[in-house]
């Protein structure tokens, strides 16, 4: 049987946003005639229950993420989808933008449309947001989690800091001793774990750490690039650079670009993530993997059962990351 098409390829299909396919499918009033329309027909040729009936099958669960405009957002939705297709279940997809976090009256909403629980991938989370969900009995499951949120709260992630330390360590291997760090903003969790990754490794190869390597960005490519700039402008410039993530290599590369050096012939480059456009560009990316698709499945999964009354055996999760060797790693340039 084929796999029918996503929320997400739906709306590039139609030209519209990803939330707007998901209130046409959950009957929300808030579109125009004839946006509501265009994507009714799509939804409709490719198997979608009647829209505004996705709800009446068996309930609905929030997903509430920053930013929808890019991949990593795409491959979380995809996973929560999936799992909660096979229960019948329809997904209603918010962002947040430059807010960043929750508004106060958003659990007043989930409230008010009946939903089932919510999956959160926010860089933001305070913990009296997280009261005022318990409080208000929303069973919700935080992905990738930004900030030390409490112990109480379900999560899913990923083996931050051993990613890191792989990545790291295979350049150590490659016989790179200048190898800098580029990554998230300094106060996410997921910025601090990788960096202590980074750094054990550097301590196991015998390596010092230069914090003049050690930069940071908002995990886009646009600052990524700027950084990479700046530190080929140092008088000893590094030979391989750990990206943060994934679109943070982009703006490596553009860098690297930008001043006629090569990957990885002067310059190794690791990303984090694993998203599908690293194996389009060239070089294909090394990268860690990271199962987002699965860790937002199993998150779907996990606010089904809470919403049932069940407890998850495992409250934290934390699924295992993967060091994938492509194109763009190889021995450092000799002198």
């Amino acid at each position: 049987m084929a796999r029918r098409s996503t929320l997400a390829e739906i709306a590039a299909e139609a030209g519209v946003s990803i939330p707007t396919v998901s209130k046409v499918l959950h009957g929300r009033s808030d579109v125009s005639v004839e946006t509501r329309g265009k994507v009714r027909r799509l939804l409709q040729s490719y198997g979608y229950p009647e829209p505004g009936r996705a709800a009446q099958s068996g309930g609905q669960v929030e997903f509430v993420i920053n930013e929808l405009d890019n991949p990593w957002a795409t491959e979380l939705i995809r996973g929560a989808e999936e799992a909660l297709e096979s229960e019948r279940l329809g997904l209603v997809v918010s962002a947040v933008h430059k807010s960043r976090a929750l508004a106060d009256s958003w659990a007043e909403a989930v409230q008010a449309r009946g939903s089932l629980g919510a999956i959160l991938a926010l860089s933001e989370l305070s913990p009296a947001q997280e009261d005022e969900l318990r409080d208000k009995g929303i069973p919700f499951v935080i992905v990738q989690p930004a900030t030390d949120t409490s112990p109480a709260s379900p999560s899913v992630g990923s083996t931050n800091w051993p990613g890191a330390y792989a990545a790291t360590r295979h350049l150590t291997e490659l016989g790179h001793r200048r190898i800098a760090a580029i990554a998230g903003p300094a106060g996410r969790l997921t910025t601090r774990t990788r960096l202590h990754g980074y750094r054990a490794a550097l301590a196991d190869a015998g390596l010092p750490e230069d914090p003049e390597l050690i930069r940071h960005g908002t995990y886009a490519r646009g600052p990524a690039m700027a950084e990479m700039h700046a530190l080929l402008d140092l008088a000893d410039p590094p030979t391989a650079v750990f990206a943060g993530n994934d679109v943070q290599a982009l703006g490596v590369y553009r860098a690297l670009r930008d001043r006629d050096l090569s990957v990885p012939d002067e310059v190794s480059v690791v990303g984090f993530d694993d998203l599908p456009f690293t194996q389009w560009i060239t070089p294909e990316l090394t990268t860690v993997r990271q199962p987002l698709a699965e860790m937002a499945a199993l998150a779907a999964r996990m606010v089904v059962r809470l919403a049932r009354g069940e407890q998850p055996e495992v409250v934290n999760l934390e699924l295992p990351t993967t060091l994938v060797v492509r194109e763009s790693t190889g021995p450092a340039p000799a002198g």
